[in-house]
């Protein structure tokens, strides 16, 4: 059976999922990243152990999705914000040494693509758009079945295209990328910035805050969701012109509040898309829950070595 493993900047998931996408059994960590790599390696090394131990099931491959740059071909961690110091690491290395079976690779987005287009959402489409809507934008690119990477295996990084020159600051270093103005930061710096100071609900304000509050009547927080529902809409909406893919799949925890932000995102997409087939564009919310990164880590695998030479969605 096939594991997976999703190393993220705040926790590692590991879990056992078989060739439908189930996982089976799980246990996760905090990353704790300062600790160092080899430390989070041993910890990998025992969860992997856990897993295989409670399914009762032989480890015949690994698959894993980490934030952040990592190279899809020789496993290689690339300078990633949240571990800076685990740079030139590498855990696919590391881990087909420890257990001797195969590991494959990618960035989480784009392993949460591939898990949305063989076992989710996107089943059956044979070009899609999966977008993650959190603290930051990511996403990944099925086309024909494959999954699109850019010069040297370069990952798309559609939450840094450009919605506005003139809109706020980016972690990236540039103005109003997607991300800067849609992320679910994005959504709380707003209200923060329009809120009197008299607001009543100006303590730990979230995007999951904003949209109760929204859902309760609060106008500013309503005013919060328009705003979010409109860029989230040009930036899909400049994807679907892009692509005009079977589906766009949608997820991350932003997106939990979907209900708020569909009509108008489907508003934008009509409005903006007038030279492509947008009505064949399907808009889905992803499927695979809060295991998403984790069954798309183990996907990873399935794809790379399973399936028609490991080149299908």
């Amino acid at each position: 059976m096939i594991a997976g493993v999703d190393i993220g900047g705040t926790k590692i998931a590991v879990g056992m999922v078989d060739a439908s996408g189930r996982v089976l059994s799980r246990v996760e960590c905090p990353t704790d990243a300062e600790r160092g790599y080899r430390e989070a390696l041993g910890r990998i090394e025992h969860m992997l152990r856990a897993v295989g131990t409670a399914t009762g099931a032989e480890l015949s491959g690994i698959g894993i999705g980490s934030t952040g740059p990592i190279d899809p071909f020789t496993g290689e961690i690339g300078d990633v914000s949240f571990f800076p110091t685990w740079r030139g690491e590498n855990p696919a290395k590391d881990l087909a040494r420890i257990f001797a079976v195969s590991v494959a690779t990618e960035n989480d987005a784009d392993a949460a693509a591939l898990a949305e287009a063989g076992w989710g959402a996107g089943r059956n489409r044979k070009r899609l758009i999966y977008i993650t809507v959190g603290t930051g934008i990511g996403g990944g690119v099925i086309l024909d079945g494959h999954l699109y990477r850019g010069v040297d295996g370069a990952h798309p990084e559609i939450g840094h295209h450009v919605i506005d020159a003139s809109g706020p600051a980016c972690m990236c270093g540039f103005h109003g990328c997607w991300e800067s103005l849609a992320a679910g930061p994005a959504m709380v710096a707003w209200l923060e910035s329009q809120m009197p100071k008299e607001y009543p609900h100006a303590a730990n304000l979230t995007a999951k805050r904003i949209c109760e509050l929204a859902r309760a009547g609060d106008a500013l927080a309503q005013q919060a969701v328009e705003r979010e529902a409109h860029y989230l809409g040009l930036g899909i909406a400049n994807l679907v012109t892009l692509f005009t893919p079977d589906a766009i799949v949608l997820g991350g925890s932003v997106m939990r509040g979907a209900d708020l932000f569909l009509d108008r995102i489907r508003e934008m997409i009509r409005g903006s898309c007038r030279f492509v087939p947008h009505e064949k564009t399907e808009l889905a919310l992803a499927s695979l829950g809060e295991d998403a990164n984790l069954i798309g880590a183990a996907r990873v695998w399935y794809h790379r070595f399973a399936e028609e030479g490991g080149t299908r969605a």
